[in-house]
């Protein structure tokens, strides 16, 4: 199994291209089910996620070619419209050809993800929508077996944001018979992807970004050509790291109006940013200041950069509060990084970091993929040497991490 064998204490300098976004990838890769004709896309990221989206879909009879960062996916045909537990448990996101196989082919048959290590995300209202929609959804034996004649479109209002949930939803409600309202819908930037990504496929939205979103059915939708958007933790993973370990880094190709709340936190922590287009350059000196954030959904403080920041805590001035609103098992990195040498005491919900002048290096294990990067960034600020085991959380989410953060000037190698 992977490991990374870090030597900390090391100013990053140099720069980087940030790579397409995960998060967006995935869910536009399912619109290929809900057309005939070939989706073409740019800027797709080389990860482990993706790979098993494309062996998902290719499964089900898309045909699925792969150049560098293109993809063109093309759906002639629904073999099999089943989503099997082998791979919906490595990856929630395969709940996302739910909605499209319905809308498509009229039924699905989907595993239920079952648990996950940051906490519970249940698809209750996947489930919720697709039924006021005109869909009989039955689970039996660990599946959702789900069949509709035609979906119609419906007024839904979700019980809580959910990015998935919106975007099953949304391509759902695409294809289906009339107008459907999505109402306290994600607005995350990875939704606004996906919406683009339809309407270049013929969808009529409206709304994409706010709370309501508006679809109008259309009877059928077509090829597209589109370019997926940079990925915002990505570029938040390398400024958080050059805010902790100091520096002067910048990124190339990255998305800096979806990082507002991130990029407040950096120079709030002492960080002198400017932005020029589509790039973001970083420069610190000396130790950060402590930060406090609690995360939110978009446009609030994204959850997917609360271990980041955490590492970059544990060495700030001062004492920072980390609250965690969005999943209830998100703080398992705190205890790899008391191994460290961090300061961190876990109050319910959130977590009191008093920063400390150094960390020193140990050998930790990754729990989940942003836990992997928070450690990946404490290495890079403790004295001595950080090995970060089961890093195949790391793969899942970042493209050549430890080749960019090379790049950057950081000792990091890759170790069996």
């Amino acid at each position: 199994m992977d490991k990374l064998r870090i030597r900390g204490r090391r100013e990053l300098q140099g720069q980087v291209r940030v790579s397409g976004a995960k998060n967006a990838a995935l869910p536009i890769m399912c619109a290929a089910l809900l057309t005939a004709q070939p989706l073409r896309l740019a800027n797709v990221p080389r990860l482990m996620d993706v790979a098993t989206m494309a062996k998902l879909l290719a499964q089900m009879g898309v045909a699925v070619e792969r150049r560098e960062a293109q993809m063109i996916l093309q759906a002639s045909a629904i073999g099999e419209p089943t989503a099997p537990y082998d791979l919906v448990r490595t990856m929630r996101a395969s709940v996302l050809v739910l909605g499209p196989l319905l809308a498509r082919g009229g039924h699905a048959k989907v595993s239920l993800p079952g648990g996950c290590a940051i906490g519970q995300r249940p698809v209750d209202q996947h489930v919720k929508g697709l039924q006021a929609m005109g869909a009989t959804i039955a689970i039996e034996h660990g599946y959702m077996h789900a069949t509709a004649s035609r979906l119609r479109g419906a007024r839904i209002v979700m019980d809580m944001v959910t990015v998935t949930g919106t975007e099953n939803l949304m391509m759902a409600a695409s294809l289906a018979e009339g107008t459907t309202l999505l109402e306290n819908a994600a607005r995350e930037p990875e939704v606004v992807d996906l919406a683009r990504c339809l309407q270049a496929m013929g969808a009529r939205i409206e709304g994409a970004g706010s709370a309501v979103i508006r679809i109008e059915g259309v009877g059928s939708l077509g090829g597209a050509a589109h370019r997926v958007m940079p990925d915002r933790i990505e570029a938040g993973t390398y400024l958080a790291a050059a805010t902790a370990a100091g520096g002067r880094i910048r990124l190339l190709g990255a998305a800096a109006d979806c990082l507002d709340a991130s990029l407040e936190k950096l120079r709030e922590a002492g960080a002198r940013i400017t932005v020029q287009g589509d790039a973001i350059e970083l420069e610190m000196a000396g130790r950060p200041n402590a930060v406090s954030v609690r995360t939110a959904p978009y446009p609030g403080f994204a959850t997917d950069m609360q271990a980041q920041f955490m590492a970059l805590a544990a060495v700030a001035h001062g004492t920072a509060v980390i609250t965690e609103t969005i999943f209830e098992n998100r703080f398992m990195h705190a205890l790899e990084l008391q191994r460290l040498g961090a300061d961190i005491a876990i109050q319910g919900n959130s977590a009191v970091v008093r920063g400390v002048e150094r960390l020193q290096g140990a050998s930790v294990m990754a729990t989940d993929l942003r836990a992997s990067a928070g450690l990946v960034i404490a290495g890079l600020s403790a004295e001595g040497e950080t090995v970060v085991d089961r890093i195949y959380h790391l793969d899942r989410g970042y493209e050549a991490l430890e080749k960019k953060l090379g790049a950057l000037g950081a000792q990091i190698t890759r170790v069996r």
